[in-house]
Parts: C-alpha cells; structure tokens; sequence
C-alpha cells in the first residue's frame, strides 16, 4: 500500500510514538497495550466523545446503549493480560440461559455460571463441570414442544458435546454457514427452527445465519458455558474503562483524521503529528476511507430501543428471545433489572429490545410502535402505556462473518501502519480487544519493544 509522500515531508506540530485513530475498544485497547510499553501514544477520535459502537447515552437519569452490548464473562481480562482492568470492569450477568418465547410459554434455556477458586483445565473457570451444565441446559429444553424422545436425547447429545468440545477441535470441523451447520447436526427442523436458530440469531446478530459455523459454534458453546452479561453503567463504561488506564491528556477528541503515513497522520484543523507508527482502530468503511484498498466486510444492521414499562416485568433479569418471530423484536430484555445502575431509581422499569435485518431498516416512528407492541407480548404484559425513551439504528452495526472467515485477518499493513478493529477478527467487544492486542504486539516487535505482559516496563499510571 502507497505511503503518502507529500503528508511525509510536512512540517509536523508536534511528534509522538504512535497516534491512535479511533477511541472505541479496540483503538483505546490498543493504546493502553502500547503505553504500557513506555511508548508516548496519542488517540485522535472524530466526534465529541468515546466509545465508537459502545456508546451509553444519558436521558433523564436512565443510561440508554446505542449498541445491544451482550457480553461473555471473564474476557475482558482474558484480552487485556497483565493490566488488571477485569476487576475495573463490573459485569452484571443474565439470569442463567434465556428464555425463549412461544405461543404463551416461556421455556428457559439454562446456562453454567462462573464457579468459585481457581480456572479449571485449559484455564476456563467453568474446568470439568462444563459438560455436566450443558446437558443440564439440554434438560430444560424438554418441557417444549418437541416431545419425540429420540429428538431430545439428540439435543442433550449435541449440546453436551459442544459445550465441552476444546475450541481446536472446533476450528478443525468443516466450516460452512451457520445455517447450513445446523441443518447437518443430526436435529430435526422442527428443534432448530423453534429453539437453535432463534437463540443464535440473537447471539450473532443475523438473522440468516449466513455466519462462519465457527464463529456460531464458538458462540453457542460461549454462551453454553458462562452465559451473558452487560457492562455495568452500560456499554460506555468498557471504554471509559480504558481511556482511564491511559495517561491524562492522550485521548483527544473532536480530531478527525484526514490522512495518514507510516510516519504521520494529518488532521482537519489540528495540524499534523508526526510519529513512528500509526494504528487505524476505527469502524471498517473510515479505515478504508484512511487505507485505500482495504477490504470491507457486509454488515448487519441493528436498531435497539429503550422504553418505560409502567408496571412490574415477570421476567426480571432474564434475556427473552422470540422463537417464533411474530414481530420484530429478537430479543428483549429488563435493562434495570440486570443493571440497577441504569435507572435513577423511580420505579419504571427499563427494557432494552433489539430488532434485526431488514426490519431494523424500518421508519422509527413505524418501528417504535411495532417494536412496543411485540415486546410487551414477549414480556408478558400490556405496554400500551410503555414510554419510548430512545430508537438507535446502526446500517452497519456488526461486521458480517460469512464462511470462509479468518478471525486472524492482518493487523500490520506494512511496517509502521496498523489496522484493528472487530472486522479485523470476529464481529463484537471481544473481537475488537483481541485485534488491539496483536495489532499493539505487531507495532512493538517492529520497534524493537516488548509489551508490559512480556515484561516490559508496564502500564504507566495517569499524569
């Protein structure tokens, strides 16, 4: 890829190590890893605030995500090895597993939760029990309406195996759309449509499933083992996390990036910074836009919308997913009762529902009532008297991962200019971590540096 010469010989307004372009994640994960080398890092962010994709707005005391923000415990500090942020970070998890929604039933599809005392084998903390929970899981599927015994035996089969499968003999399986997987699992259409595909669906985002059967597997059995969780204080705080860790004064919003070289990037209206490397760690179209030639994943869209319920929710803290799609809520949740820090206490419960594909597209006047109407049928209750707080469409809300798909895909352009972000390995918070650590790992083998997990000279503490 062509270094922009002209951008090269300008006279720079101030130097630094490494500029940052992106302060969501994986630009800020990527900062932190790298100032705690002992490099000088400087992260330039477009618009007035952190986060990228994870973003929590305030309204009236309620804290709203702009994203569904559905993690899995434990990774934050899988990604981030070495710099103590797991324990900064407070997860709230789900009630365990979900509960899928048909006709007037509601059939929990249960999960295993963290364990007490040290990791198990392979370092996961569920160790040895993990099999036990999944076939647990595959019990309470029996009270649907997929009475066949053989179909049963079959579901609590596969689901114990996949839950204790090592992720290795994960990747060796053929790798075929997600869709196409399920259908060879030796279920009944009948099992996957009613309680697989909807429950995946709404882990992936994607409604088709045109996703990696590997990403889907290491998703399902993800979910399988420690179940879900949100951030609390919303999605925001994983970044606001982040940006604390780095030194007073590296993040700089309302900068936006104009070009870059391996050896400066130029700003509108804030001169240039010269540097010896740079790491684009925005969305994948800005990246492309900064690195012609750069390939572009499709997208999934997503709209999420918050309301006021006026009445108490049966449900509580579990996630909802619709198993039939009578509408166009895939999943739905009690945002204020999984984190009570999101409300400012006055009773109204907060619910968080999600709509995918084509009709996340939909007018928000037109979807918000739709939307209100469906998950008030999912939660169990009227919502005629639901207040609409808040609709955030993102058209390009999660990268596609269709098969064959490389969640390894190149951070290192050529020496001195890096790329990062979720499609650079799978789509979501952990994707956009893991992409920050190798990318950061790749800027300082080509300078010569370890980073702070290697022994390097750690995390420099805030100014």
């Amino acid at each position: 890829m062509p270094i922009n010469s002209a951008l090269a010989r300008r006279t720079h307004a101030e130097e630094t190590d490494v500029v940052v372009v992106g302060a969501g994640p994986a630009g800020l994960a990527a900062a932190l890893h790298l100032a705690g080398a002992g490099l000088r890092v400087v992260v330039l962010e477009a618009e007035d605030r952190i986060g990228g994709r994870m973003r929590t707005d305030e309204v009236d005391g309620h804290l709203l995500d702009r994203a569904p923000g559905l993690l899995c415990p434990g990774w934050p500090e899988a990604e981030l090895p070495g710099l103590g942020l797991g324990s900064a970070l407070a997860l709230r998890p789900f009630a365990p597993g979900a509960v899928l929604r048909t006709g007037n039933r509601a059939l929990r599809v249960a999960d295993v939760r963290p364990h007490a005392g040290r990791p198990g084998r392979g370092g996961h903390p569920h160790g040895g029990r993990v099999g036990r929970g999944a076939l647990r899981s595959a019990r309470a599927l029996t009270r649907t309406a997929v009475s066949d015994a053989v179909e049963v035996s079959r579901l609590r089969a596969a689901l114990g195996r996949l839950a204790a499968l090592p992720e290795e003999r994960l990747h060796a399986r053929p790798e075929v759309s997600a869709s196409k997987a399920l259908a060879g699992r030796g279920l009944s259409g009948r099992t996957v449509d009613a309680l697989i595909r909807p429950l995946l669906s709404a882990l992936l985002s994607d409604p088709a499933l045109t996703t990696s059967s590997r990403v889907a597997d290491l998703a399902l059995r993800g979910f399988a083992r420690a179940g879900l969780c949100v951030p609390a204080g919303g999605a925001g705080a994983l970044p606001g996390v982040l940006a604390a860790a780095l030194p007073r004064g590296s993040v700089r919003t309302g900068v936006r990036a104009t070009s870059v070289c391996a050896s400066a990037v130029d700003t509108a209206g804030h001169g240039s910074i010269g540097c010896r490397a740079v790491v684009i760690a925005a969305g994948a179209h800005r990246a492309a836009q900064l690195l012609p030639g750069l390939r572009v994943p499709p997208h999934h869209p997503v709209t999420v919308l918050h309301h006021l319920a006026d009445g108490p929710l049966p449900h509580g803290d579990a996630l909802l997913v619709d198993a039939e799609r009578r509408g166009p809520v895939s999943h739905s949740w009690v945002a204020s009762a999984v984190d009570p820090s999101r409300t400012p206490g006055d009773g109204r419960p907060l619910v968080t529902s999600v709509v995918l594909g084509e009709a996340a597209g939909e007018p928000a006047a037109t979807l918000e009532k739709a939307v209100r109407a469906h998950a008030g049928v999912l939660h169990g209750v009227p919502s005629d008297g639901w207040e609409a707080m808040a609709v955030r469409h993102d058209p390009r809300a999660v990268p596609a991962m269709p098969a064959p798909h490389d969640i390894r895909r190149a951070v290192r352009v050529l020496c001195g200019l890096y790329v990062c972000g979720d499609h650079r390995e799978v789509s979501g918070p952990q994707g956009a971590l893991a992409s920050a650590r190798r990318a950061a790992a790749e800027v300082l083998r080509d300078l010569g540096l370890r980073s702070a997990a290697e022994g390097g000279p750690g995390v420099r503490a805030a100014a």
